[in-house]
């Protein structure tokens, strides 16, 4: 039942209010502040960041959540699934998905990453289409022309302005304010900070009126386990090159966390015998090597000490396998 409602059935109230008015009218006006603090409309939204790869959505989202959610590598694909950061205010809630970036599929594992994306679209309350300074096309021509139609807030960042020359920058800006005429551009640098408080503010101002929808001590959706996947998996990206960062899955078998120590057990897949050779190295020296930059980022990450073995293991053409896909959550 409503206040007002409440005062229509019972008028006795209307006395009570007036007594307090006229005997503590400091005490009546600082619990109506009070009361209108706490009944200030709360926004919520989802927030999607979509681009072509490696063009700094990841750089960006860990900017804005405070903590290193994604991965960041210098190559391309380094996003594989959609992660959420969730930004929480007293009055706010915004979910922000970081997506793989735009590609035409290969193989069924790139195929589902493309599936990640075009969910995130789909849920978007408000849509940030990020590209570099000079970039002058999408990837996929189909998915660029249904963020075009797309009927939602649209902002286009222009990343990596810390990298070019004015010239550049206002040639790129002209180009993109043709192409999408109907987005706010933004011109910033995810990795200096240029413009990215901004940038965040003006979103929390467009979100719509709602509750929110995770509590307001959580920061993603994504259990422990798959950020061990991940800095493993950002430690062969950064050591190995040609095919085998992309050939790799990160399976964490055990998770074990004591109060000053975290014990895992994670297994490396690969799709060749030759691969699991790489991967380990001579003499186990190229593992190992992974395994003390891993485990040097997960400390960092849960704040204690991690004991961490790793081991590797062949599951070949993995990335075309519906049921290993479905495994390791590229498939529902």
């Amino acid at each position: 039942m409503s206040p007002t409602s409440y005062l229509l059935l019972y008028p006795a109230l209307w006395v009570q209010i007036y007594k307090l008015i006229l005997q503590q009218p400091t005490y009546f006006l600082g619990t109506m502040y009070i009361c209108a603090k706490y009944m200030k409309k709360h926004k919520s939204g989802f927030v999607t960041i979509v681009g072509n790869p490696n063009v700094g959505k990841s750089t960006l989202m860990n900017a804005w959540v405070g903590e290193r959610l994604s991965i960041i590598t210098s190559k391309a694909q380094t996003t594989r699934h959609r992660i959420l950061g969730i930004i929480n205010g007293d009055d706010y809630q915004m979910v922000l998905s970081d997506t793989p970036g735009v590609i035409k599929p290969s193989y069924e594992m790139q195929s589902s990453m493309m599936d990640f994306v075009k969910i995130a679209l789909d849920d978007a309350d408000i849509l940030i289409y990020m590209v570099e300074i000079g970039e002058k096309e999408m990837k996929d021509t189909a998915f660029f022309e249904k963020i075009k139609g797309s009927k939602i807030p649209l902002l286009l960042l222009i990343n990596k302005i810390d990298t070019a020359d004015q010239d550049i920058l206002m040639t790129t800006i002209a180009f993109w304010e043709e192409m999408l005429p109907m987005a706010e551009v933004f011109p910033i640098s995810a990795i200096t900070g240029f413009s990215v408080k901004e940038v965040l503010d003006y979103i929390i101002e467009k979100l719509p009126e709602g509750p929110a929808y995770y509590p307001k001590d959580q920061l993603t959706d994504k259990p422990e386990r798959f950020f061990v996947n991940e800095a493993i998996r950002e430690q062969i990206l950064q050591y190995y090159s040609k095919e085998i960062p992309y050939s790799v899955e990160v399976d964490t078998e055990d998770f074990f966390e004591e109060e000053k120590i975290i014990k895992i057990r994670s297994v490396i897949m690969v799709e060749r015998d030759t691969q699991k050779g790489i991967i380990i190295g001579h003499k186990g020296t190229a593992l190992k090597r992974v395994g003390v930059g891993a485990r040097k980022t997960l400390q960092g990450f849960f704040g204690k000490k991690v004991h961490l073995e790793l081991y590797v293991k062949v599951n070949k053409d993995w990335r075309n396998n519906i049921a290993q896909l479905k495994r390791f959550g590229y498939k529902h």
